[in-house]
């Protein structure tokens, strides 16, 4: 099986201006991503009881596309939760707020994405303390999300927006020191193109752990909107045999049917 595309819709309305292509209204993303060609969505959600299941079974089930997956960003943007924060409770709060999500996701069949809520290490906590945190949250978070059918995504994210684990070498190693096998990395091309010396070679380092990949330029907008060279991202996911989504997380610029018509078309032309 090939690489499946997938488009963001987000429903938070403190994230507006952020990297999604749809905004608020999940039958007119799911109807226009339909009409482009797109194989599924990926839901970004306040929280959990604002991702109406019901709903996008009857969408999925209209348009035939899938739920790709679920965001967790809310739990940050919102309530300013992550999962390296110095009080338990916060933590907690932050991990009971994932679960929910994963439980909502997994009624879709869709993975839940950790990317803005693993935090960072700062003031009392430092850096081995928040992986020791981070560690302990992805084992018992990915056995959760593995009771309920799905694996764990989680993303790494550039220097300016976690100091935790921002290249491929050091995630790896990360990953080794988990007790769950339920943790896949999403591959977000914005991300990786601060960080890494060589995208592709950084997609080889990851090889069959990557569960995602948000499919993005360097400049966050759409693919083919920047100066991203997708000849070797293309060759190094087809060398792995990624054969799951290539998502849309990207500034709907200059509009959200632009960004999604340029991002398939971007897809067709190199990972479809």
């Amino acid at each position: 099986m090939s690489t499946q595309s997938a488009v963001t819709i987000s429903l938070v309305k403190e994230a507006e201006g952020g990297p999604f292509v749809f905004w608020h209204d999940l039958a007119a993303g799911y109807a226009k991503a339909a009409e482009l060609g797109y194989d599924a969505v990926e839901v970004f959600a306040p929280n959990a009881e604002a991702i109406p299941v019901d709903e996008l079974k009857a969408l999925t089930a209209e348009h035939n596309l899938k739920v790709a997956a679920v965001g967790t960003g809310g739990g940050w943007v919102i309530h300013k939760w992550h999962l390296c924060q110095p009080d338990a409770a916060s933590r907690d709060n932050a991990k009971g707020f994932i679960r929910s999500i994963i439980d909502a996701g997994a009624q879709l069949g869709a993975p839940a994405i950790i990317g803005s809520m693993q935090g960072r290490f700062e003031g009392e906590v430092g850096r081995e303390q928040a992986l020791d945190y981070l560690r302990s949250a992805l084992n018992e978070l990915g056995e959760h999300a593995k009771a309920a059918g799905v694996p764990l995504i989680y993303e790494p994210l550039n220097r300016y927006e976690s100091n935790l684990l921002n290249r491929a070498e050091d995630v790896m190693a990360f990953l080794e020191t988990l007790d769950t096998d339920n943790v896949k990395i999403l591959a977000d091309l914005f991300h990786m193109n601060i960080e890494e010396a060589s995208i592709a070679d950084a997609l080889r380092t990851y090889g069959r752990h990557i569960g995602h990949v948000h499919f993005v330029d360097s400049n966050r907008r759409p693919a083919g909107c920047g100066h991203m060279d997708y000849g070797p991202i293309a060759a190094a996911l087809k060398e792995i045999g990624y054969d799951r989504y290539a998502s849309a997380e990207a500034f709907p610029w200059p509009d959200s049917d632009a960004a999604a018509k340029a991002t398939i078309v971007a897809f067709n032309q190199y990972l479809a």
